[in-house]
């Protein structure tokens, strides 16, 4: 399976799980995740959502050997798949958390960027890719960065694919904290009982 579910209490931990390829994104893996996605705010007893990579890595973007040989019609058809799914993970009513272990390349790292709280461990590294084949940053990227890192580092991380660290990324504000590993998830409290609605005058 490219996404293992896991059904905890008050969230769902969704795994990416390809680490043989460094979880690296796939046409039948966005459909699995968006799929994931979906069940999980239907059930009304799932009040988050975490995502995290399985292995090495987190994700390191898009697996370009679905592209080899592709047309521009082609592109634009895979293309298609992967930003609808950002665009659902910022529509999702409840939040989600994101872990990242080790590389969030390309559109792993904006799927990433796309989640509501972002932890890192240490080990993580962050790198827009897209230019070191002739890219522009996909999935989000050219929204996001700027909104979180500031026009000049915005740019200087697209153009230039260097990796930015984990400490560096917390200190520039592309995510919220840096860990020694990513931390056991916790269970959850339970949920607070809906307040009565105020007396209308």
């Amino acid at each position: 399976m490219t996404i293992i579910v896991a059904k905890l209490a008050g969230y769902r931990r969704i795994t990416l799980n390809r680490p043989e390829r460094l979880n690296a994104l796939t046409v039948e893996m966005a459909a699995a995740l968006a799929a994931a996605l979906d069940d999980a705010v239907a059930d009304k007893t799932c009040r988050a959502i975490l995502l995290t990579g399985a292995g090495r890595g987190f994700c390191a973007g898009q697996d370009l050997t679905e592209i080899i040989g592709a047309s521009p019609a082609d592109l634009d058809r895979l293309l298609a798949h992967y930003h609808p799914l950002i665009l659902k993970i910022r529509a999702l009513p409840i939040p989600v958390v994101c872990a990242v272990n080790g590389v969030a390349a390309g559109a792993g790292a904006n799927l990433a960027l796309a989640c509501d709280i972002l932890l890192a461990a240490r080990s993580a590294s962050f790198v827009q890719a897209f230019a070191r084949i002739g890219l522009v940053p996909d999935c989000g990227g050219t929204w996001f960065l700027p909104r979180l890192v500031g026009t000049a580092r915005a740019r200087a991380l697209a153009l230039l694919a260097e990796p930015l660290s984990a400490e560096t990324a917390a200190e520039w504000g592309a995510w919220w904290k840096t860990m020694g590993c990513c931390p056991k998830p916790k269970r959850l409290p339970p949920a607070s009982p809906a307040r009565p609605a105020p007396p209308s005058r």
